[in-house]
């Protein structure tokens, strides 16, 4: 979705209070912990679950696979809906880890924000680089909270300079830490003139708010030690000579970044950024699309399908697509228009998400990301519409880096294998191909550790082991051009040529000499590493 027209659409109040965004950082920079301090102060959750936690306590919100409650990372995209005062959340946790970053890239294109997480000692780091250019690429708007401000961390004027070196982004402090490590007592709210105090002793508490009058108000010294005060005071004078003002108009056309410091384990800095989200966020973007863009103050209703997951719930065999309305307001049991098979979809049982929780949902407006149960009618970049010819773009997907060839511990069930395969296929969490020549499949990723989820997943929904063996192929190229031309193509290449699970054409190469002989052979054909998905 193209952030660029940040216009002030005269939208329904429902609508306009939406904030819709992803999360997004390196591993470990605390962005499962934020993600469920958003949730407890928006009353979604009584107590916050702790990522290294042990026992019970480790269960976070936000992560329903098996293998993100062993080792404490999130690997899929999951969304979250709740209200937080006056405005109506959407939020989306994206992998951290790299190796599923195809999950997130595909996110980034249902939210109108992100907001970007990175550790206070550690700076910009190149998984948070990346992210960043996908959102820059999108013109999002992005909010920026410098966590782990508790421990012992660079110095503030180091950390803003990084950001805007690296990113090349405009940095405006929307908060001020003051001390730092064991030192750290609180910040200074900029932008609405407070005094916030960080109490160690309680994690899920609300830090404590002195509303103060400028900087040189008696009831400081009170508050903070002296030499605190005086370092706060001379850090401030330089900030407000060296760094802008915010600009909301630069905000929301993504150059500038109002960054609030924090500690989200200790609860500490989580609601300033809320309060940031809500009161400054875009509200619901027009959305890319053929033959025309999709404006959220359509009355019609109008979604598409970012992201599909299998076995939420591993009682019942189910998939979940996870739909963006664009426009509208939906209602359960309406009918939608499926834009690729034409066909209509009564939508009777609509769900809201809590993380793994989840609830029916009678009604969602635009910028709202609701969950519809199908049997894999839906695919990732799906348009359902109240009827029109209408598709989505812009949604990526990225040929895999690296591949294996997959084989069933069981040689009986070989069918059971391709239906499981066929599944992640369609979920997007990986790429799967069919050789021309001979039997099996090969199963491409972004990263190795995505072999392990797969091969654990499979075994524990369909009880099937699996192995992942060498390739004889290091990477895969859609392959587009006139008919005659591809036809001509893949009956002199049969060794290697494969079909994804879409049906379309797939060139495999070992060596980057294959992909050059092709350029160089068949000038007519194209040999693609990215595609779009609209279908």
């Amino acid at each position: 979705m193209s952030n660029a027209s940040h216009t002030a659409l005269d939208l329904p109040d429902e609508i306009a209070r939406r904030r819709t965004f992803a999360i997004i950082s390196h591993p470990d920079a605390g962005k499962t912990t934020l993600t469920e301090k958003f949730l407890l102060y928006g009353g979604a959750i009584q107590m916050a679950g702790q990522v290294r936690a042990k026992g019970e306590a480790r269960r976070t919100r936000s992560d329903f696979m098996q293998m993100e409650k062993d080792r404490g990372i999130s690997v899929s995209a999951s969304a979250m809906s709740f209200d937080f005062g006056h405005y109506r959340f959407n939020l989306v946790d994206t992998p951290g880890h790299s190796d599923f970053s195809e999950d997130t890239y595909r996110t980034l294109t249902a939210v109108d924000a992100a907001i970007m997480v990175i550790d206070g000692a550690k700076g910009v780091e190149s998984q948070t680089q990346k992210l960043f250019e996908v959102c820059r690429m999108r013109d999002l708007p992005i909010l920026t909270f410098c966590n782990k401000m508790d421990r012992e961390s660079r110095d503030t004027f180091e950390i803003i300079d990084e950001i805007q070196e690296n990113l090349a982004i405009d940095v405006t402090p929307a908060s001020w830490p003051i001390g730092v490590g064991r030192e750290f007592i609180g910040c200074y709210d900029i932008l609405n003139d407070r005094l916030e105090l960080m109490d160690r002793a309680d994690r899920n508490k609300v830090s404590e708010s002195v509303k103060i009058n400028g900087l040189n108000d008696p009831k400081l010294a009170e508050h903070v030690p002296a030499e605190l005060l005086e370092q706060l005071k001379e850090e401030l004078e330089m900030a407000r000579e060296l760094l802008p003002e915010f600009d909301r108009e630069a905000f929301l056309e993504g150059s500038m970044t109002p960054i609030w410091f924090g500690s989200a384990i200790n609860s500490f800095g989580v609601k300033e950024l809320m309060d940031g989200m809500g009161d400054y966020g875009p509200v619901p973007q027009v959305q890319t699309a053929q033959p025309r863009s999709i404006s959220p103050d359509e009355k019609k209703v109008m979604g598409f399908v970012f992201k599909v997951q299998a076995n939420m719930d591993p009682k019942h065999r189910d998939r979940v697509a996870f739909v963006r309305l664009a426009s509208g307001h939906f209602k359960r049991g309406m009918k939608l228009t499926h834009v690729r098979s034409k066909k209509p979809m009564a939508i009777s049982n609509p769900v809201l998400f809590l993380a793994s929780d989840r609830e029916l949902a009678e009604e969602a407006w635009a910028g709202d990301i609701i969950g519809i149960p199908n049997h894999g009618q839906l695919r990732i970049g799906d348009t359902l519409t109240e009827g029109e010819d209408i598709r989505v773009t812009g949604i990526p997907s990225f040929a895999p880096e690296l591949l294996q060839s997959v084989r069933s511990g069981d040689p009986m069930k070989s069918k059971h294998l391709e239906k499981a395969l066929m599944q992640f296929a369609e979920e997007g969490a990986a790429k799967v191909f069919k050789p021309a020549i001979g039997s099996g499949f090969i199963v491409g990723v972004v990263g190795a550790l995505q072999f392990e989820v797969l091969a654990s997943r499979i075994e524990l929904e369909y009880g099937l082991p699996v192995s992942f063996g060498q390739s004889q192929f290091t990477s895969a190229r859609w392959v587009t051009g006139p008919k005659a031309k591809v036809d001509a193509f893949v009956s002199v290449n049969q060794q290697h040529i494969s079909h994804d699970h879409n049906g379309d054409i797939v060139y495999m190469t070992r060596l980057q000499w294959d992909i050059d002989r092709v350029e160089r052979d068949y000038p007519d054909l194209t040999l693609s590493s990215t595609r779009e998905l609209m279908v």
